[in-house]
C-alpha cells in the first residue's frame, strides 16, 4: 500500500466533495472511509485512476450517510444523483481547502490539526502523537473545527499569509511520534507552491529548507542543544540549502518581498558562510531592518540587537536591547549573550540563571543551565 500516495490525494479528494457542495465535515468523514476502503482493497486490486477511485467511494459515502439521516434530508435534494462513473474532475481546489483549514475563526492549534488531518492526511493518533496529546482530545479538537469551517463559502479569497502562518506552526512543530512534522510542512508547502504561484509561499518553502538543511547538527550526541556558531558546518545539508537558495533567489527577483523571503535571506547568509566568523553580520543586520519594516514583532527586533552585537559590538548590541520590552521571551537570554560578549562574565551568569527561570521548554533550559555554569566556573578560577 502506497501511504505516500494517499495522503498526497487526501486534499484534492477532499476538496473535490466540498465543491459538490457537501459540508466540509461531513465531506472529511466521508474522505477517511474511503482511505479505509483504499488500504483494505488497492492491495488485491489496484485502481487505475487512484484519485478517481477515492472520489467515488467518498462521494458514495457521503451519500449513504446523507441519506441515512433524517436531519440531512433537506440538503440530499440538493446533492443529485451520484455522477456516473469516470476519470475525477482536473480542477484543483487544493488551494482553497488550505484557505478553509487556516480560516481566521479558528485558533491556531484547531488550524494546525485540520490541516494536519485535511491536507497532510494524517491519523488523528498521528496528529495526537505529534503533539503529545490523548487521541481523544485531539479528535475533540479536529471535530469542533471541522464545525466551524462546515458552513463557512469562500466569496472571496482567502488570506495566503494566515495559510502561511499555519504552516510555519507546523514546521516549527519538529518531530515527535512517528511523524516527522517539519518534513511535513515542508510536503504540504511544496504542494501549496505548485497551486498557488506566489513569492511569499517561495520565500517559506526556501526558508524551511534553509533551516531544516541544519537540523542533524543542532543536537549533540546526549540530546543537549548546539548554538549556530558552534554547529558542525560539515554536516549541514548542501543540498537543502542549494535549492533553498536558488527559490529564495527567485522569489526576490519578482520585487515583492514579505515577512518569509527576508527570514530566508538571514537563514541564507548564515549558510553562505563556511564558519561563524565569516557571518556577514552587516547584511543580517540590513534584512532585520526590512523584516522590522514588514512586521512588528517585537522578536524580529530582539533578533536584530544580537545582530548588531555581532556586526557592531556587544554593546552597541546591548544599546539596542535596551530600547526593548525586558520581559520579552529571551530578552534575558540575548542580554546576557551580550554581556558574555562584551566580557562581564558575572553580570552574563546571572542573566543567563534568569533566562533559565524562563525558558519555555526543557532543551533551553538546560542549555541556559549549561552556559551559565561554564560561566560561573570561569570566573573563580
Amino acid at each position: 500500500m502506497n501511504e505516500a500516495l494517499l495522503r498526497s490525494l487526501t486534499p484534492s479528494v477532499l476538496a473535490v466533495l466540498v465543491r459538490r457542495g457537501a459540508d466540509f465535515a461531513a465531506a472529511e468523514d466521508a474522505v477517511q472511509e474511503a482511505l479505509i476502503e483504499a488500504v483494505r482493497v488497492w492491495p488485491d486490486d489496484p485502481p487505475r485512476d487512484a484519485k478517481g477511485w477515492l472520489v467515488a467511494v467518498a462521494w458514495r459515502k457521503f451519500l449513504d450517510q446523507a441519506r441515512s439521516d433524517a436531519a440531512r434530508r433537506r440538503r440530499e435534494d440538493l446533492l443529485g444523483e451520484e455522477p456516473a462513473p469516470g476519470p475525477a474532475s482536473s480542477v484543483d481546489d487544493t488551494l482553497r481547502l488550505y484557505f478553509l483549514c487556516a480560516h481566521p475563526s479558528l485558533t491556531p492549534s484547531s488550524a494546525v490539526a485540520l490541516t494536519l488531518r485535511a491536507v497532510g492526511g494524517l491519523t488523528t493518533r498521528q496528529i495526537a502523537e505529534a503533539y503529545l496529546v490523548p487521541e481523544a482530545t485531539m479528535a475533540q479538537r479536529i471535530s469542533r473545527a471541522k464545525r466551524t469551517v462546515s458552513d463557512v463559502r469562500f466569496d472571496r479569497p482567502g488570506d495566503v499569509a494566515t495559510v502561511l502562518r499555519v504552516l510555519y506552526l507546523v514546521f516549527n512543530e519538529g518531530y515527535s511520534g512517528d511523524v516527522d512534522l517539519a518534513a511535513e510542512a515542508i510536503r504540504l508547502t511544496r504542494q501549496l507552491a505548485t497551486v498557488i504561484d506566489h513569492p511569499e509561499v517561495a520565500g517559506l518553502l526556501a526558508l524551511m529548507l534553509l533551516h531544516h538543511a541544519r537540523r542533524d547538527s543542532r543536537t549533540a550526541p546526549d540530546g543537549s542543544l548546539v548554538p549556530l556558531a558552534e554547529q558542525d558546518r560539515g554536516r549541514w545539508d548542501t543540498r537543502l540549502i542549494a535549492e533553498g537558495v536558488a527559490i529564495l533567489q527567485a522569489a526576490l527577483a519578482r520585487d515583492r518581498l514579505g515577512e518569509f523571503q527576508a527570514q530566508a535571506a538571514v537563514a541564507a547568509l548564515h549558510a553562505d558562510a563556511r564558519t561563524a566568523e565569516e557571518t556577514d553580520w552587516v547584511q543580517i543586520v540590513e534584512w532585520y531592518d526590512e523584516l522590522a519594516l514588514l512586521t512588528d514583532n517585537p522578536v524580529v527586533r530582539l533578533n536584530r540587537a544580537v545582530a548588531v552585537g555581532e556586526a557592531d559590538g556587544p554593546r552597541a548590541g546591548l544599546a539596542e536591547l535596551a530600547k526593548l520590552d525586558a520581559s520579552l521571551p529571551r530578552h534575558a537570554a540575548v542580554a546576557a549573550y551580550l554581556h558574555e560578549l562584551d566580557g562581564d562574565l558575572s553580570t552574563a551568569a546571572r542573566l543567563y540563571a534568569e533566562a533559565v527561570r524562563k525558558a519555555s521548554n526543557l532543551a533551553e533550559r538546560d542549555h541556559l543551565t549549561r552556559r551559565a555554569a561554564r560561566l560561573n566556573t570561569r570566573g573563580r578560577r
